[in-house]
């Protein structure tokens, strides 16, 4: 029988290429040339994988080293824009007009680099272009499957980032929790990953969380020791393990952390709370986590001196300003800080290079009254109306914008702030009774802000609004282009209504200034009054374009003209 058997057998085997392999290396691609190293975390979410991963990557290319990170989500969705801001946070969008997760609005900052489609992935993504594949016959006489093709797409997009990027590291940070269903096929691609390039190509960082509950009064790793157990019983080992925590971590935990996991002392990271996330960086540059890494991956010949002298004047700046000054968030999204990350990070940024403290007060808008503005905008020395759809809130964010007008409160209004502004402007100094969004009131008879003519034929909601960078047109001998000092910007755009044409002159007629436009179109992108001392509106998000030591212009005027409206008034 084993005869017959091995005699019917060996005829199917030559007549057949099949293999438990899937090719995923993408051509031209060189093994070594790029290190990789993967974030995950464990416990809990929300423990600041992004903030480290940035802080890691600015770390690296401060050492010389070209680094590009890449964020994967689990969710089905194709990318952020259909999420809301309550579930999700903010939507963070990149310059070639992809929505993405606020964590790249952090990479970008950090690591101060404009990136791409390429460095950010969802499950959904990944699912349709597999699907797309399949469908036009590339895996012809296959079963698709999770293991080897899923995960070989996988693979095959993060080495194709590093060849096109041409970068030393490509930093992966997986989002969500090991022991999630939605991202474990991803975890299981990072080990074939380690697996076909080498351990000494790819290091494995393990983000946990050590618990310290105040009715016990010490730090437990208990539910740090099983995370960890949980991913090595996916196959990964991690080299270092940064180790979140209210405060510093005790020895005797890094001892346990280190015996449960296989991963020597030294390399258990301490990674308390502090008063400002930019301290991160420092954090980790004192328990030479930069070192670790190169040592695993090999790198140390290849890096230069760390010099850090620049960032930790800026963390100073926050820590310790001269000066504090109160700005109003009029929104509906109050709820949920993360919902306006960018525009808080903008204001940081801003307060450093005017050496003061911005502390924001929210200001919810949903039951703002005329009757009740004043005495809600009490005390602000600034107004910031934010971006958002919807009808809810929006008659008080109108009331919030005209008694800042009226009362010379320095105001910023953030894209659908510019459009309320100019309805607010259309309805009592132009005297257009019921002047309105279209987006909130179809049948208004002063449509002054309505759908952007290419938005008529969308059939679909995501990624169909005015998306991504644009250039901005700026007239000279306005405040705009005292701000910017240029003719020409390019700031990112995410919106579908602008304000109509047909109106503009009426409202020029009535003193309102459109100093920013797009070139050669009658689409007016930004919007002030001369004779207030700050009161500009912005058809994009300059937010998304600021930088630490790099402030956007629009976001330090209006921070400088707060500080000086306060210390006119003491």
């Amino acid at each position: 029988m084993r005869a017959r058997g091995k005699t019917l057998l060996q005829p199917l085997a030559k007549k057949t290429d099949e293999h438990e392999f899937y090719d995923s290396i993408p051509k031209g691609y060189k093994k070594g040339k790029t290190k990789y190293i993967v974030i995950t975390g464990s416990v809990i979410s929300g423990l600041g994988k992004g903030i480290i991963s940035a802080s890691i990557g600015m770390l690296l290319k401060k050492m010389g080293l070209i680094v590009t990170p890449i964020k994967f989500d689990g969710y089905l969705n194709i990318d952020a824009g259909t999420l809301n801001p309550f579930r999700h946070g903010e939507v963070f969008v990149l310059n070639d007009g992809t929505e993405c997760d606020m964590d790249l609005g952090t990479y970008e900052r950090f690591l101060d680099n404009s990136l791409s489609a390429l460095n950010y992935s969802t499950a959904g993504r990944i699912f349709k272009m597999i699907i797309d594949k399949e469908r036009s016959g590339k895996y012809l006489g296959r079963d698709v499957q999770f293991i080897p093709h899923i995960t070989g797409e996988i693979k095959r997009l993060m080495r194709e980032l590093g060849m096109k990027m041409k970068a030393d590291v490509v930093l992966i940070e997986v989002g969500g929790t090991v022991g999630d269903l939605e991202n474990s096929y991803f975890i299981e691609a990072m080990r074939e990953l380690s697996y076909e390039e080498g351990k000494e190509n790819v290091c494995f960082i393990n983000v946990t969380y050590i618990l310290e509950p105040d009715s016990i009064g010490e730090q437990k790793s208990k539910a740090a020791q099983l995370g960890l157990r949980s991913l090595m019983s996916m196959g990964i080992q991690p080299d270092l393990i940064i180790c979140r925590s209210e405060s510093p971590l005790f020895y005797k935990i890094k001892e346990k952390i280190s015996t449960f996991s296989n991963v020597p002392v030294p390399y258990v990271i301490s990674d308390p709370d502090v008063e400002t996330i930019y301290e991160i960086p420092l954090i980790l540059e004192k328990e030479q986590v930069h070192l670790k890494i190169c040592n695993v991956l090999n790198l140390t010949k290849k890096v230069k001196e760390l010099n850090l002298k620049e960032w930790k004047k800026y963390v100073e700046k926050i820590k310790k300003p001269k000066y504090t000054i109160k700005i109003g968030m009029a929104g509906k999204y109050t709820r949920l800080r993360d919902s306006y990350a960018s525009i808080l990070k903008a204001l940081e940024h801003a307060g450093a290079a005017n050496n003061c403290k911005v502390n924001v007060e929210w200001v919810e808008t949903t039951g703002l009254k005329e009757d009740n503005v004043k005495k809600r905008l009490k005390g602000m020395n600034g107004i910031i109306v934010p971006g958002g759809f919807g009808s809810r809130g929006i008659e008080g964010k109108i009331n919030c914008i005209k008694y800042v007008r009226e009362n010379k409160i320095p105001f910023l209004g953030l894209c659908y702030g510019l459009q309320l502004a100019v309805v607010e402007y259309a309805r009592h100094v132009c005297r257009l009774d019921r002047a309105h969004t279209t987006e909130v009131s179809p049948d208004t008879p002063h449509p002054v802000v309505f759908l952007l003519p290419e938005q008529l034929q969308k059939k679909y909601v995501g990624a169909t609004m005015r998306l991504g960078g644009k250039k901005v047109e700026i007239i000279p001998n306005t405040l705009a282009h005292k701000l910017y000092g240029k003719k020409i910007v390019i700031e990112r755009f995410r919106h579908r209504y602008e304000i109509n044409p047909d109106y503009v002159k009426k409202l020029e007629d009535n003193g309102f200034v459109f100093s920013g436009k797009a070139p050669n179109q009658p689409i007016m992108q930004i919007g002030e009054l001369p004779k207030h001392n700050f009161f500009v509106g912005i058809q994009f998000h300059p937010e998304f374009t600021s930088r630490p030591l790099r402030p956007n212009p629009l976001f330090n005027g209006f921070v400088k003209t707060a500080l000086e409206y306060k210390l006119k008034r003491t």
